[in-house]
């Protein structure tokens, strides 16, 4: 029964996804669309790709300062290998924690540290939907005039509820012991003592105060590059609109891209684009080729890390020896 409800949930997001492209495309000139970005400026679109780059480079810095509060000691490049088959599979597979899965699995098996890495990731993603919360308030409060929307603002009070409840558990030992509680079913017993060792090991971090710190302000940063990303895409387009707008609205896209209503955001993420965008005057068109440009920066650094994880496959076999 359980398979029956993930594939039907999967189907259901494949077709949103697939639903919302396809009234994007009926909206839109497909010629003219083509046109425009057959037309941007190539200077720019490589500036933009170069600065994208960024995300993925301060994303492996977060995961291994991580790795290391957790003394796992691996080399940068043991490091890379991992975070280049999440990349891959955050972005093939119809789950948006898909990749986070495999790099779990990957560097488990290869420190036999289970526990330890899964927490890692945990933090990981969970610090970088931290930073993408905080930058949807602040974007919020800067272009609340721009967000007067009764959906947006429910769909970011629903996110911004979800991380308070979500911290609450990880570092508030009273709610989670209340939650571990609830766990006293003959049959959660391997479930209840999973979820209290992972639990011991994220909550270990609340004493790396300045781990979580900088990490966090890495998360900012992170977030912080996809505006810019944009604005410079938006420059080879050939649309000049104040970088200001930007950073009001490519946040609150991201946080509610992160609501599991389609298969990694595509779809919703571009009629988004050109929801928002629409209400400082950029043509459907040029809205959508916006979006469209930065999903195929993310399908060549997916491919670029799935080729880096199918060609290491004789290093990953190669085991750790750091003790458990």
């Amino acid at each position: 029964m359980k398979i029956f409800k993930k594939i039907f949930s999967i189907l259901l997001r494949i077709g949103i996804s697939v639903i919302l492209l396809f009234f994007l495309f009926r909206q839109v000139d497909k010629k003219l669309l083509f046109n425009i970005i057959k037309g941007a400026d190539l200077g720019f679109l490589v500036f933009a790709f170069l600065i994208f780059f960024l995300v993925y480079v301060l994303c492996l810095l977060r995961w291994e300062m991580l790795l290391k509060g957790a003394h796992i000691h691996l080399s940068l490049k043991r490091v890379i290998i991992s975070f280049a088959g999440g990349t891959f599979f955050n972005t093939f597979l119809p789950s948006t924690i898909g990749g986070d899965l495999v790099r779990s699995i990957d560097l488990a098996t290869h420190t036999r540290q289970p526990h330890q890495v899964v927490a890692t990731v945990l933090l990981d993603r969970l610090s970088g939907y931290t930073g993408l919360v905080i930058l949807t308030l602040v974007a919020v409060a800067l272009g609340f005039r721009h967000v007067q929307d009764a959906s947006i603002l429910l769909s970011v009070f629903i996110i911004t509820a979800i991380l308070v409840v979500i911290l609450l558990l990880v570092f508030n030992r009273f709610l989670y012991q209340k939650i571990n509680q609830l766990l006293h079913s003959p049959t959660a017993g391997k479930i209840r003592q999973a979820i209290k060792d992972l639990h011991q090991e994220m909550h270990l971090f609340r004493h790396h105060k300045e781990i979580i710190m900088e990490n966090i302000i890495l998360s900012l940063l992170i977030q912080a590059i996809v505006p810019v990303t944009y604005y410079i895409l938006a420059l080879a387009l050939g649309i000049k609109l104040n970088l200001l707008y930007f950073f009001i609205f490519l946040p609150i896209i991201g946080a509610i891209t992160l609501l599991p209503i389609s298969i990694g955001g595509l779809g919703l993420r571009d009629t988004l684009t050109v929801f928002f965008f629409a209400k400082v005057g950029v043509a459907k068109d040029i809205a959508f080729a916006m979006s469209l440009l930065n999903f195929f920066f993310i399908l060549v650094y997916a491919c670029i890390g799935g080729l880096i994880y199918v060609l290491t496959v004789h290093h990953r076999r190669l085991p750790h020896h750091s003790p458990a």
